[in-house]
């Protein structure tokens, strides 16, 4: 049991990080273990509130591990939901640039990526129970915390707090670059490891919410 939570961390003045800055923030999730790689590479219009897990372009890197070169779009169930996101559908597309199991590969994949000019993020398909930190923190060994880090090419909102099946409505905040994951039986407060990486990078005044249901 449990309800699927995707929680955001954005600097509190919404920020785009320079192509180099955003380099050392994915390099350090992966070295001091907060997530596992394969790493994926995403390049074109994103939405920061489609679900991490669920029909995002970011969950079909993930889970359907496409070839290279492949354009990805917003999966859609059921009847089309016009409401803004996170309360209604997302429209995505982007391209599948680079992916890999070593972490310092993706250096020169973000190098050749459109940066700045199109919205980009790079997936990690999910938290790395290896590290006790990590593993003490959750209920149990889950393999669907998938995180992603974004550098958005426009400023977009994400909620503070909202539950996706909720009218639409509540405060917001701007991001432009931010780190969102997913879990499902944890605490509200996030994982040691991954609170100092998204700190030292993004900033001591962090801005953190989240959206359930």
């Amino acid at each position: 049991m449990g309800i699927w939570t995707d929680k955001f961390f954005a600097p509190a003045t919404p920020a785009l990080l320079d192509r180099e800055a955003f380099g050392r923030l994915v390099v350090d999730l992966a070295r001091e273990r907060v997530v596992r790689t394969p790493w994926s590479l995403l390049a074109g219009t994103l939405c920061v509130n489609a679900s991490i897990n669920w029909g995002s372009v970011s969950g079909e890197a993930r889970w359907d591990r496409p070839p290279v070169g492949t354009v990805l779009r917003t999966e859609h169930f059921g009847l089309v939901d016009d409401r803004p996101p996170p309360w209604g559908d997302s429209h995505e597309e982007a391209r599948l640039l680079a992916t890999g199991e070593a972490i310092l590969d993706v250096l020169p994949a973000l190098r050749a990526a459109p940066y700045g000019r199109a919205d980009v993020a790079v997936v990690f398909p999910h938290l790395d129970f290896g590290n006790r930190a990590i593993a003490d923190h959750y209920w149990g060994e889950d393999h669907r915390t998938t995180l992603v880090a974004f550098a958005l090419a426009r400023t977009q909102h994400r909620p503070l707090d909202a539950n996706d099946t909720a009218l639409p409505g509540g405060p917001t905040h701007p991001v432009l670059t931010c780190v969102v994951h997913t879990y499902k039986i944890a605490p509200d407060e996030p994982p040691p490891p991954l609170l100092s990486v998204v700190s030292r990078h993004l900033g001591p005044e962090l801005v953190s919410g989240r959206t359930w249901g």
